[in-house]
């Protein structure tokens, strides 16, 4: 009995370590992981084997502990899963609701990998419902993700579905087109599998296009390819294409060869199914007969407990209780320390992160006050190079000197250009960038765009294709300035590396949910393209392809970083895939809300194009308030050829004195200078005049300081440096805008 007893209580002791254990497992994410995914593997494992009701069971086991942990990846997969397994056991119905939990879970957290398969395996369900365009829309959407993870086997796949969608469809162009990309990929990737299903499918769209030469010719090689990899269904499929191929060229022994090796085939298949259903059978039976053996143990067992003596079983209780209080007192003590620790370096690392943070944000605010500033300062002489540039082609140079002043004025404008993309990346790094949403039409801002473009894809000898899917609907909300800004860089990147070519724009949809529409835009051409290496970094500040890139074809290397930018204020996503010399394709989604309200007509600029002759610009007297020489000069010069009179000070203090004692039509009036600024001037001469035209000359960023000038009361802003046709008619506009031009001053 005392030897009994002993057994007991190591038993227990052991059985209370295994509990404790367990729970410790149970808690360490890594095992709970490795469990999730044993599950899954297996549920897998027995879908291939046929056992399809086991495979649920074991989905089951990873969905309550995917549950516990809260593992929202896995989740997400269990659910797909099953759904391919509902598929198969023709539960289509019970698919789709498992498909759409595995998506509303992996859209939630971006899994886009496995995203892509359901949307994939939800295609395979509306095709066996019969539901082909539903399938093809679901397949859309799978590539989509497929091209995003650069998943070239998955994308093949789909492509092969997609085809075969077709093929039912009786639109076996269609599907002879897709079939090919699929079958393309294949052989470039080596996906030999893939490659004879493809072709075997080849054979038969080719078959129903009259075409017996070239689906002989595919479905031959996709039978050698399928039994040099033992691909018994497509061996099988392809034999009987190839019977009925040879059946209509009239050659009847061949066609009787290949159907008698179907026919052989198709019994083997059906052979090596029973087998595998026999073999289940069997595991079946011999794992009854070990549950059998264990009931008859555990009745022992408990035969043999009613035989303990009472204190026997109580001395052993007590044992147990005291080594699981032990257990528990110690794990108890070292999950504290392990949480003090925890504690301790958590604290320790939110102060280093509290301080990173500081730094960063910083730096980040000295990087744009320099900008700001550097961008000012270098506004300031442009104005003097392109005011000069001008001045100098409109007084009849002679003709050697022609084209060196148009080189400096193409340098200006470069830089100025230059200039405004550094204050774009400036602004979206600073989340300085406002959605502007309004309602206009996505189709003709595409249009517009291509018109102004076209001048530039001529020179290169480049044609422009418009592809907008028909059934997509014409007007939006949204920001069309920055869909413009997006659309405009990217085409004119596609101009810029390409010569003798094409470029395609395609606009389509990839989702719908109610009124708002995911779109996928695509720019595509055939230019230099992009070497692999290098996209890794296309979409990063003062990145292009090489060096020898940037000087044979220019740019500054941010128009890329200001696309990611903006796509990524509009919640979108970006991304290429391009091969050196055969071209490159941008792709990028943003989201759009549909509306039937038609697009506000634009509001055309107030410019002057009216008879300057209606008015007397004798009596039209003007204040130029600039403290720069060399831009005094230049604007006196402007309004000397306008025919316009005017006074120069240079500075605040003066100019209020002047305008004080004069009565002039209109102030140009110099933002910084010594003394008080333009705008606290403009704010002076506000006290004593509400209705003086004030223009603010300014180099400043117009967007950040809006709000600056219209309180200080300033009627205009006239950025530089500026355009000399627009600076006249703001000018000009401004003077016919008035009553009555007042009697200046003898």
């Amino acid at each position: 009995m005392l030897k009994l007893i002993k057994i007991l209580l190591l038993f227990i002791l052991l059985i209370s370590t295994a509990v404790y254990a367990q729970q410790s497992h149970e808690k360490d994410p890594e095992l709970v992981q490795n469990n999730i995914n044993y599950w899954i593997a297996q549920s897998k494992l027995e879908l291939e084997n046929f056992n399809y009701f086991k495979a649920k069971k074991n989905l089951d086991n990873a969905l309550e502990l995917a549950i516990i942990a809260d593992n929202k990846k896995s989740l997400g997969i269990i659910h797909a899963v099953k759904g391919k397994i509902e598929l198969v056991i023709e539960e289509e119905d019970n698919a789709i609701k498992s498909l759409n939990k595995a998506i509303e879970i992996q859209r939630i957290i971006n899994d886009n990998a496995n995203l892509g398969n359901s949307y994939k395996t939800f295609g395979d369900v509306y095709l066996a419902k019969k539901d082909y365009y539903s399938a093809l829309d679901s397949y859309t959407a799978a590539k989509s993700k497929f091209q995003e993870e650069e998943l070239n086997q998955e994308l093949a796949e789909t492509l092969l579905a997609e085809g075969k969608t077709y093929y039912q469809l009786k639109n076996y162009k269609n599907a002879r087109d897709i079939i090919e990309q699929a079958l393309a990929m294949a052989k470039k990737y080596d996906y030999y599998n893939l490659q004879s299903e493809a072709l075997i499918n080849h054979a038969k769209v080719y078959n129903k296009l009259s075409n017996n030469e070239k689906a002989l010719q595919a479905v031959l090689e996709g039978l050698q390819i399928a039994k040099l990899y033992k691909q018994t269904n497509v061996s099988n499929q392809g034999l009987l294409i190839a019977s009925d191929l040879y059946n209509k060229l009239e050659q009847y022994k061949l066609s009787r060869d290949y159907l008698k090796a179907h026919l052989n085939l198709s019994d083997s298949i059906r052979g090596l199914t029973k087998i595998k259903s026999s073999r289940n059978q069997k595991a079946e039976f011999r794992l009854n007969a070990e549950i059998e053996k264990n009931n008859e143990i555990i009745q022992k067992l408990e035969k043999a407990e009613d035989d303990k003596n009472l204190n026997a079983f109580i001395s052993i209780l007590s044992v147990a209780l005291i080594t699981i209080l032990a257990l528990l007192t110690l794990s108890l003590y070292k999950n504290n320390n392990i949480r003090l620790k925890t504690n301790n370096m958590l604290h320790k690392k939110n102060g280093e992160l509290i301080i990173a943070k500081e730094k960063a944000e910083l730096a980040s605010k000295t990087k744009a006050n320099f900008l700001s500033t550097v961008t000012h300062e270098l506004r300031t002489p442009l104005y003097a190079v392109t005011g000069l540039s001008n001045m100098l082609l409109d007084e009849n140079p002679r003709p050697e000197q022609v084209q060196h002043l148009k080189s400096l004025k193409f340098s200006g404008d470069y830089l100025l250009t230059f200039i405004n993309d550094i204050l774009q990346i400036n602004k979206i790094e600073a989340n300085k960038v406002n959605v502007e949403p309004e309602s206009f039409s996505l189709k003709k801002k595409i249009k517009n765009i291509i018109l102004a473009l076209n001048n530039s894809a001529l020179d290169n000898n480049i044609k422009i294709h418009l592809e907008y899917e028909k059934e997509l609907p014409e007007f939006f909300i949204a920001d069309q300035l920055k869909i413009s800004q997006i659309l405009i860089n990217l085409v004119g990147n596609s101009i810029k590396f390409t010569k003798n070519g094409d470029i395609w724009i395609r606009v389509y949809k990839i989702e719908e949910e109610g009124k708002i529409y995911t779109l996928r835009f695509e720019i595509e051409d055939n230019g230099i393209g992009i070497s692999q290496e290098k996209q890794d970094h296309m979409f990063e500040s003062f990145s292009q392809g090489s060096i020898q890139i940037n000087r044979k074809y220019g740019g500054t290397g941010l128009g890329l970083s200001i696309v990611k930018g903006l796509i990524d204020i509009l919640k979108g996503t970006i991304y290429v895939k391009s091969e050196l010399n055969k071209g490159t394709t941008f792709y990028f989604e943003i989201p759009l809300e549909q509306t039937n309200i038609i697009e506000a007509e634009e509001t055309k600029v107030a410019y002057f194009d009216g008879n300057t002759d209606d008015i007397d610009l004798s009596k039209v007297k003007i204040l130029v308030v600039e403290d720069n020489k060399i831009n005094q000069m230049i604007t006196k010069k402007i309004l000397t050829k306008m025919e316009l009179k005017c006074d120069i000070v240079d500075n605040g203090e003066e100019a209020v004195e002047r305008i004080r004692n004069n009565d002039y039509n209109i102030i140009l009036m110099d933002i910084h200078m010594p003394g008080i600024s333009g705008m606290e001037a403009t704010k002076r001469v506000r006290e004593f005049d509400k209705d003086l035209t004030i223009f603010a000359l300014t180099a400043v960023t117009i967007e950040d300081k809006m709000q600056e000038f219209d309180e200080a009361g300033f009627t205009d802003i006239i950025p530089k440096p500026f355009k000399q046709e627009e600076f006249e008619k703001k000018l000009y506009n401004a003077l016919t805008n008035k009553n009555k031009v007042p009697e200046t001053n003898a």
